[in-house]
Formats: structure tokens, sequence, C-alpha cells
């Protein structure tokens, strides 16, 4: 609807299940809301609304949004910065999300299975050039994550290291193994989203150069 962006899948991640408000609608505001909770309601998803304070169209969005009874939750960063990876030999990145990258996605610790496989099914929607790092230890599937190039651009996703496997530095691994993939896609810099409460893996990436660009939240009803 002009500059927003409405997203639907099987309705349980933030982003892929969003509508995004990148720029003005193309009908009056209100107008737009309405017809942006009718497009999810007619899916069985609860409406939700993503505002980066940055770039939200109009302005008075939250306002509005606020008088409708929604509230914002999940506060997320997007984080930039140029790429610095490097050969890890523990970390294989393969085209394609394989059986034990899967297997430790769904891992139940991570959540639903339903959301597990919402997000995997996006993960193999991405067109190539895009990586799958996994780090294989004791035989089983250590830590994952995920990198997709367009241009100069590389997207981090999917981070996720098995509990018994945490505080060895691995994310460290699989995430140097995937911007050395981007290098060799032809990226020179990379962005990723992080829940702005979540310290360690803030700081991880920080100390590997990315900065915050900017914030958002989702927006929902209670």
């Amino acid at each position: 609807m002009g500059g927003w962006s409405l997203y639907a899948a099987s309705g349980k991640s933030g982003r892929i299940n969003t509508c995004w408000t990148h720029g003005p609608p193309d009908r009056e505001v209100e107008a737009a809301i309405d017809a942006a909770e009718a497009w999810y309601l007619a899916r069985g998803i609860r409406p939700r609304f993503k505002l980066a304070p940055a770039i939200v169209s109009p302005g008075d969005l939250a306002e509005r949004l606020t008088r409708r009874g929604y509230s914002a939750n999940t506060p997320t960063l997007t984080m930039v910065g140029r790429l610095a990876g490097a050969p890890e030999p523990e970390a294989a990145v393969h085209p394609a999300p394989i059986p034990e990258y899967q297997r430790l996605f769904a891992d139940p610790s991570f959540g639903e299975a339903v959301d597990a496989r919402e997000r995997l099914d996006a993960l193999a929607r991405i067109p190539a050039p895009r990586g799958f790092a996994l780090i294989t230890l004791d035989g089983e599937p250590a830590a994952i994550g995920a990198c997709a190039v367009e241009g100069d651009w590389a997207g981090f996703m999917g981070m996720r290291t098995a509990p018994a496997f945490r505080r060895r530095g691995l994310a460290r691994r699989a995430f140097r193994a995937l911007a050395d993939f981007g290098l060799g896609a032809g990226a020179s810099q990379g962005y990723l989203q992080v829940e702005a409460g979540n310290a360690s893996a803030i700081a991880l990436y920080a100390s590997e150069g990315f900065e915050t660009a900017y914030r958002y939240e989702y927006w929902a009803k209670s």
C-alpha cells in the first residue's frame, strides 16, 4: 500500500507477519490502518505494525495506533558494519539449510515447532548467493547462522547455539565464517537485527565492528 508493505506467513515470527511502515501509505492514514487490519484478519493473523522512529510514516502513526488500543513490544536494533570475516575451519558454509542445520534450528529450547518451521521456510526462500553456517562438535550440530547477499550488502540471521555448547565462542566463529562468505560473494558491509535486550549478542556484534543504525518496535493490540 504505497510505502507500507504487508508481509504474512503462518503468523508466528515478527518481521514476516507485519506491516512495515517505511513510507506514506497510498491512501488516507486511518483508511490504511483499517485496510491493513482487514488484510491480516482475513488470513487469521493478528494485525501488527513495525515502526522505526527514524523512518516511520506518517510521524504520528504511534499515536494513531495507541488510540486504537495498540502498544509497543519487542524493541529491536538494526546494526550495520563493514565485513571483516575470516575462514573458520570448524564452520562449514552450505548453500542450503541441511538436515543438521534444521535440527538445531528446530530445537525446542528456541521455541515452538510451528515458529521454527515458518522461519526455516523463510530461510529456504532466500535467493543465491546465500550461506548457511554449521559448526559440528562431538558429532552434534553446535552452532548455526545464515547469510543473504544482495549487491554490496550481506544480511545475517538465524544465529543459534545449542544450549550444551554455549560460552565457547561458537557464535563468533559462525558469524565470522558467514562474513567471510559474504565478502567472497561480493559484499563489503552487513546488517542484522537483534532484540534490544539481548546484551550478549549486541556485545558480540559490536566487537565485530557493527553499530546500531536504528531501532524499531512491533505494535499490536494486547
